[in-house]
């Protein structure tokens, strides 16, 4: 569809440029990540806790994760990924309630609450199928497909097994049927 398309570079656009700023100048954002460096380092181990490092980090999976979505690339994993990314840029960069001049708090709520839009717009992307039928569903769908199948199988298997009752049952009954003629030629006439 031609609005995902249009949207998807849109979207991107912000992260690429400033991904690019973070790789570039990591050391005018270092500040603000220091106060989200420990407790995310806590949480996720295998991150270094150096904020440069972190702030290269960031970066990168936004040039990367914003490059992919604008070409349509694994555009829900890649919203993800920015998603994942834009969450801790927004509670570092943009605390406007620890702000106390006032001009500073409207600039700090503006930014915030634009990155929180924007986190509202890679959550559509991320769950946006194209048209397809999401995981979920076929994950539904199969369930049921193997349900139907598995019943299928077990009429056919009970049928199976009748047959081959009936199939042992004519085979005994002519087995019967040639001794009787058989014992009956033996027998000495009249």
């Amino acid at each position: 569809m031609i609005a995902r398309r249009l949207a998807r570079p849109m979207i991107a656009g912000i992260f690429i440029t400033g991904g690019i700023d973070q790789l570039r100048n990591p050391t005018s954002k270092v500040e603000k990540a220091e106060d989200v460096a420990p407790p995310l380092a806590r949480h996720l181990p295998y991150l270094p806790e150096d904020p440069v490092q972190l702030v290269r980090i960031n970066g990168a999976v936004q040039v990367a994760a914003g490059t992919l979505l604008a070409l349509g690339k694994f555009p829900r994993l890649s919203a993800l990924a920015l998603l994942a990314s834009l969450a801790p840029t927004t509670a570092a960069g943009h605390r406007f309630w620890e702000e106390d001049n006032p001009g500073t708090k409207a600039q700090q709520k503006i930014h915030f609450f634009k990155n929180l839009s924007m986190m509202g717009g890679l959550l559509l992307a991320a769950v946006d199928t194209a048209g397809d039928p999401s995981l979920a569903w076929r994950a539904r769908h199969l369930a049921k497909a193997s349900k139907h199948a598995a019943r299928a199988t077990k009429r056919e298997a009970k049928m199976a097994a009748r047959e081959a009752k009936l199939a042992a049952k004519a085979s005994a009954h002519k087995g019967s049927t040639k001794a009787i003629k058989a014992a009956g030629k033996a027998l000495p006439v009249g």
